[in-house]
Order: structure tokens, then C-alpha cells, then sequence
């Protein structure tokens, strides 16, 4: 029993991560038709930018603020930072090819994804960046938390699923409630009717990069705060994200959440009762299984086309 609590915890912790991954992905896909594959390397840019914040805090050795806010500060830098870049990559790699046909954007953002991965490497070199977050007030992140049994969940894990929840609900909010979520919601289902009912295409497309790559900033920040982080995390970590949001039917916001948390379960308890290197088999399986037998995903809609 205590072995099942412990793979459910790790399962909510790597499935809030992919589900912030995999909701850029279903946001740029809902308004552009376009697959990112740039996504997930600008996970990995939020991962770096955190760190680098965290040295300019002083560190995990002797911080400069409180924990709860270098944290706070923490991701909120990486979220800037990747929305800024989510900005620069939709003006100059995506915008210029928004008629072309499919095929263009897609091998444009191939063609990012490489851009950014090796630029990294070439800035910071291979050596994994690790947050030490065990350190940070003697490892209170670590030893304190709630005990579920004889096991312990600590505050990291609950500041990490907390935080990835609120972030989801956030994203539903501003996407269902507010006038520029209509806005892209319009966009999405037609976008040259919503330019003539005089909506700001370029303004909608330009704010949907930047919550999905802020997303993914979060996202990356999350992930390293638990494991190193290095340039090669966001090919595998893109993977998965683009899986879930498949699995929960890319373009469905809700969709993307489930299949973040679907995915964390599988690789969790793959890991655990059968073995570590049959995780991502089971993973990329599920994948193949939803595309042949439901593409639409769990809470997609099906593409009707009329001919």
C-alpha cells in the first residue's frame, strides 16, 4: 500500500508538469492549427532562466529573500522570461508563414526547436544545472510536508501539484470567462470571421504564445526543482507533453489536463511495479493506441471537414 501512495504522489507530480506542457501545446494548436514542436524546448529556457535567478538571490546557500518568495520569484522570472520568447519565436519564426502551407511552419518550428536547443549548449555548455532545493533552510521542502501512511508527502511535492492547479484554473478562467479568452475561442473556430466581427488576430495569436510558453516556463522551473536540469530535457519532455495533450484531444484545454495526469500515472506506475525501461514504451504506446483507435483524444472533437 505504501508503495501505491508513493507511485500516486510521483504520478500527480510529473502529470501536473506535463499537463502545463501539454496545455501550450492544445492553446497554439486550438488558434493556429500549428503543432509547436518548439514547446519544449522552451520548457527547457524556463528551466535555465529559474536557475539563473535563483544564483542572483544568493542562491540556495544563503538566499536573499524567503523561501516562499525566492520560489515565487523564482517562477515568475521564468514565466516572463519564456513569454517574451514565446513573442519573439511567433513573430519571426510562425507569423511570416501563417498562410504557407502546413508543412512550412511545422519544419519552421523543427527548425527552433534545434535554434534553441543548441544555442543553450553553447551558452551553458552540457553540465546538468541542479537547483539543490534540499538545501534551501535545511532541506524544509524535504522534511516537512504530510505523512500518508508511513509515507511522507513533502512540502515540495505539494507546492509543485498546488501550483501547477492553480495555474491550470487560472488558464480555464481567462480562456472562459474574460473578453480576450472569447476572443481566442472565436479565433480558433474561424479566424477569418472573427477578423471581420473586428477582432485583433495578430493581438489574439501574439497573447495565446505568450500564456502557453509562460505555461511552460512554470513548467520547466516545476520539473527542476525535483531533477538536474540540462539543454537534452526539453526533446523528451516536448514528447510527452505533445502526447498528452493527444491523449486528451489536442485543442481541448480541459483535455490537455487530463492527459497530462493520464500520462503521470502510466510512467509512474510503469516505473514502479514493472520496470524503469519500459516507461516510456508504455507511454509511446498509449500514444500510438489513441491515434489509431480514437485520434480525437478523450475530450476532443472529432475534425469534420466538408467536402
Amino acid at each position: 500500500m505504501d508503495t501505491f501512495i508513493q507511485l500516486t504522489i510521483d504520478a500527480l507530480t510529473l502529470g501536473s508538469v506535463y499537463a502545463l506542457i501539454a496545455l501550450g501545446y492544445t492553446l497554439v494548436y486550438g488558434v493556429l492549427k500549428l503543432l509547436n514542436f518548439a514547446h519544449g524546448d522552451v520548457f527547457m529556457v524556463g528551466s535555465f532562466i529559474g536557475f539563473g535567478v535563483l544564483q542572483l538571490l544568493g542562491g540556495v546557500s544563503n538566499p536573499v529573500v524567503p523561501i516562499w518568495l525566492l520560489l515565487v520569484l523564482v517562477t515568475f522570472a521564468a514565466m516572463a522570461g519564456c513569454a517574451a520568447l514565446g513573442v519573439v519565436i511567433e513573430r519571426f519564426a510562425y507569423r511570416p508563414l501563417r498562410d504557407a502551407p502546413r508543412i512550412a511552419p511545422l519544419i519552421s518550428a523543427l527548425g527552433v526547436s534545434f535554434f534553441l536547443a543548441n544555442s543553450m549548449q553553447l551558452l551553458f555548455g552540457a553540465t546538468p544545472r541542479n537547483y539543490d532545493t534540499f538545501d534551501l533552510s535545511n532541506g524544509v521542502l524535504y522534511l516537512k510536508g504530510i505523512d500518508i501512511g508511513n509515507v511522507r508527502l513533502p512540502l515540495l511535492r505539494i507546492i509543485t501539484i498546488l501550483s501547477a492547479f492553480v495555474l491550470m484554473v487560472i488558464l480555464w478562467f481567462l480562456v472562459n470567462r474574460t473578453r480576450t479568452g472569447k476572443a481566442m475561442r472565436a479565433t480558433s473556430f474561424d479566424r477569418e470571421a472573427a477578423a471581420m466581427m473586428g477582432i485583433d488576430i495578430d493581438r489574439v495569436i501574439v497573447f495565446t504564445f505568450v500564456l502557453g510558453s509562460a505555461l511552460a516556463g512554470a513548467a520547466g522551473v516545476l520539473f527542476a526543482l525535483r531533477v538536474p536540469t540540462t539543454v537534452s530535457i526539453g526533446f523528451i519532455a516536448g514528447l510527452k507533453g505533445f502526447t498528452a495533450a493527444v491523449i486528451g484531444g489536442i485543442g481541448s484545454i480541459p483535455g490537455a489536463m487530463v492527459g497530462g495526469l493520464m500520462l503521470g500515472f502510466a510512467e509512474s506506475y510503469t516505473q514502479g511495479y514493472i520496470s524503469t525501461k519500459w516507461s516510456d514504451l508504455v507511454v509511446f504506446s498509449i500514444l500510438i493506441a489513441f491515434m489509431v483507435f480514437r485520434p480525437q483524444g478523450l475530450l476532443g472533437r472529432a475534425d469534420i471537414r466538408k467536402v
